[in-house]
């Protein structure tokens, strides 16, 4: 991952100190930098050291002879240097580096460096910018710093404190070349054809050169548009102004240069690159210009590294690494020469404008990063074969019920995400919590409800006009006789529907009767059916009634009554065809079977259907919600209660109708059994009012097929991209896509599979990667 570290050292010198340091980190995933802030101590005696040391490489620079590209020759001020050995400037050096490292060890920068650190990893590539007001403190070899050598992919740069982007103009630009225009200025005492040769052997260029021409030729050519790159080559200096030297008569500044470099920067020009001696100046004149990118050399430098850097650095610059890898690899392979060429690794430099972005050699071509290899059609009959044979096998471990657990497990995952609906506006629930049950004091009852308060609470519910009202609570005892008024109205009520419990032969032989008041038409069964992780998944709406067993002998469950009562009255025709499918109006929805969806082995007995739970149970209500209290009360508005359906139920925490649904097992996600029938109530309402749909699933052959597209696109991805870099980026955009396609489709009520598509791209990808694997293997290196 690439970093970016501005540090800003403000306005101090080396002479005051920095009271005030400010570092940037910025990362490529987030849009805001970290920012921390230190500071750092006067150091007079390095920049002392430092300028004895200027003076020491400029003698020794001298007396060993060396060719260069400075501007003129050597001037020595101080008059008791006559004389140096290398031993005595390599201690110098060291001594140098020692103090610029204590400098940066010191306590009010440690904040600073600390930080950074916890940020960052060695494997991280960074661009390290300072930003300073003071030329001295910029001048220092910060390459130097113990933090470049414990991050051996960062690389620094310099900048001064003020800084802009460049303006752009809009121009057509030629693409797949990088457009180079390469000065080569005064050549006395230097080899400027080595560079001009270096120049010739880059890929994907359009070069032109100008070899030492006069101030009117290269405005001219400045003004041309679209050069990417500036290339100078000759003697140079920032002795006073930065300037170089275009030929043997004459010298520029880069203020002369001002209008032809300002349309060349509009025009795209993005790096210079000045291949001669102490471009400091020089580079600080082109910030000024808000050129983005300048490659320089710090001090003067001998003709034979000023070549050398350059052969290295366009040799990995052209080769795709990025512009600071290949300027800090190309320093690092100067070290060799470091024995006839002291400070070797310390001349080039990097001068950012930080309001810019570094180019890539792609960058400049204008062309993609991302090759692809050239495609082995012969190889297309195995991916395609791959494809089904692997289809297959998933489809047969699928039908076997391989697959079942974790396909549920997906399902499950899948309404989770979901987006939640609102209330359904139809039902009220009305919960008997704890307190209502501690509010009935010592009046006798058998259940959560005594027989007076059940009565009171249905008075006061039928003077409101319900639709039909709801009683889910088991009443298998009649009502006691001191309460006829609640016999007649149990009795004779046309809304009230009650509930009992089928036989189970293997957990409940004998069920739970019904109450004896309640006629069978207004009787409905409140059975759930578990799947083997005992989650509610499915809704249980008819069962062929079976009096020898179970005294419960109503064919239809809770839910269906209170639905098809409140259909009715809305003029909607709702029943079970022949067949026992569900029947809305004129539409007609297919029972589960026992092959649906993920359920490969599943009990289909009656008739069921997928339940599409509206919303999280356990983050919002199915309904508006009040309580036995609060009805009794008066609490509750009558417009509320006209013309809905009301759901009676026990919410209490001792009580043991609670269950698991997709949204959660855990104790806390439990659910009272009254809001469960509260959803399968509103998901037929749903669908005959709303067209809000059932969940469906495709047939068997359109799963099968579905499976093998999936499998054909892992085996197409494999055969694309031969790099495992690409490929697992590519796999990655696929199962995601996948991952989206099946939410999209659960949200219009289609359960198609997911799981399986995943297996079947995984494996008949690897399967590609595995027949091939010479070919992934010499990729990757």
């Amino acid at each position: 991952m690439s970093k970016l570290i501005v540090l800003n050292l403000g306005k101090g010198n080396l002479q005051q100190g920095f009271s005030t340091i400010a570092a940037q980190l910025w990362q490529t995933d987030t849009p805001t930098p970290m920012q921390f802030t230190g500071g750092l101590p006067a150091a007079p005696q390095l920049q002392s050291l430092y300028q004895r040391w200027q003076v020491l490489y400029e003698v020794l620079y001298a007396s060993l002879g060396w060719r260069s590209n400075h501007i003129s020759e050597f001037e020595i001020d101080e008059d008791d240097v006559t004389h140096i050995s290398q031993t005595e400037f390599n201690d110098l050096c060291q001594e140098l580096q020692q103090g610029i490292n204590t400098w940066l060890n010191s306590a009010p920068f440690l904040n600073i460096d600390r930080k950074l650190r916890t940020q960052l990893t060695p494997t991280d590539e960074i661009r390290c910018i300072i930003t300073a007001d003071s030329n001295e403190v910029l001048r220092l070899p910060w390459c130097l710093w113990h933090f470049f050598t414990d991050y051996p992919q960062a690389e620094i740069a310099l900048s001064p404190p003020e800084y802009a982007r460049s303006i752009k103009a809009i121009t057509s630009k030629h693409k797949g070349k990088v457009r180079i225009l390469a000065i080569l200025g005064d050549r006395q005492k230097i080899d400027v054809e080595k560079d001009q040769c270096l120049l010739k052997q880059l890929p994907n260029t359009e070069l032109k050169f100008l070899v030492e021409p006069n101030s009117c030729d290269l405005t001219e050519q400045l003004w041309e548009s679209g050069w990417d790159i500036l290339f100078f080559a000759g003697h140079s200096s920032s002795k006073g102004k930065g300037q170089i030297q275009l030929n043997p008569t004459q010298t520029l500044t880069i203020d002369r240069l001002k209008y032809g470099l300002q349309k060349a920067i509009a025009q795209g020009l993005q790096l210079a690159i000045f291949n001669s001696c102490d471009g400091l100046g020089l580079a600080r004149d082109l910030a000024d210009l808000h050129l983005p990118q300048v490659i320089v050399m710090r001090e003067p430098v001998p003709d034979k590294i000023a070549q050398e850097f350059l052969k290295h650095f366009l040799t990995a610059f052209s080769r795709g690494q990025s512009l600071y890898a290949a300027v800090r690899e190309s320093r690092e392979k100067l070290q060799p020469l470091e024995e006839n060429f002291p400070c070797a690794t310390w001349l080039p430099v990097i001068c950012q404008n930080p309001a810019e972005m570094p180019p890539s050699w792609q960058d400049l071509c204008g062309q993609m990063s991302i090759h692809l290899p050239q495609l082995n059609y012969q190889q297309l009959p195995v991916v395609l074969v791959s494809g089904v044979f692997v289809t297959l096998i998933i489809v047969l471990i699928r039908l076997l019920g391989g697959l079942q657990t974790v396909e549920i497990q997906a399902f499950d995952q899948l309404m989770r995400s979901r987006p939640a609906q609102e209330p359904d506006p139809r039902l009220l629930v009305v919960s008997v919590t704890d307190e209502d049950i501690q509010a009935q004091g010592q009046e006798p009852r058998r259940g959560s409800l005594s027989d007076k308060y059940l009565n009171l609470l249905l008075a006061k519910l039928e003077q409101y006009q319900p639709q039909a009202i709801g009683l889910d609570i088991y009443r298998d005892y009649p009502v006691s006789s001191n309460q006829p008024e609640l016999v007649k109205r149990m009795q004779r009520s046309d809304r009230l529907i009650a509930i009992c419990k089928r036989a189970d032969p293997q957990y409940d032989p004998t069920g739970i009767a019904p109450p004896p008041e309640i006629p069978e038409a207004r009787l409905g069964f409140s059975d759930f059916v578990e799947d083997n992780d005992s989650v509610l998944r499915r809704h249980l709406l008819a069962m062929t009634p079976n009096p020898v067993s179970s005294s419960c002998t109503s064919s239809y469950a809770f839910s269906v009554q209170l639905a098809f009562r409140y259909l009715q009255a809305k003029g909607i025709t709702a029943k079970f065809t022949p067949e026992w499918d569900l029947q809305l109006g004129n539409k007609i929805f297919p029972r589960l079977q026992n092959r649906t969806g993920g359920y490969q082995t599943v009990d289909a007995q009656g008739t069921q259907l997928l339940l599409n739970y509206r919303t999280s149970p356990t983050v919002q209500a199915i309904a508006r919600q009040v309580t036995l209290t609060q009805v009794l009360n008066g609490q509750v508005n009558p417009n509320a209660v006209k013309d809905r359906i009301i759901l009676i139920g026990v919410t209490s925490n001792s009580s043991s109708d609670y269950w698991s649904t997709p949204y959660g097992a855990g104790p806390s996600d439990i659910v009272p059994g009254i809001l469960i029938q509260a959803q399968m109530v509103s998901q037929i309402l749903s669908a005959a009012l709303d067209q809000r749909p059932f969940l469906w699933v495709w047939p068997q052959w359109g799963e099968i097929c579905w499976i093998w597209s999936w499998s054909l696109t892992g085996g197409l991805l494999a055969w694309c991209f031969r790099r495992i870099a690409y490929l697992s980026i590519a796999v990655f955009i696929a199962t995601s896509t996948l991952y989206g396609l099946c939410l999209l489709l659960l949200t219009q009520g289609g359960w198609v599979p997911l799981v399986p598509p995943i297996f079947s791209l995984l494996v008949t990808g690897s399967y590609i990667i595995y027949t091939n694997k010479s070919f992934y293997k010499a990729q990757k290196s």
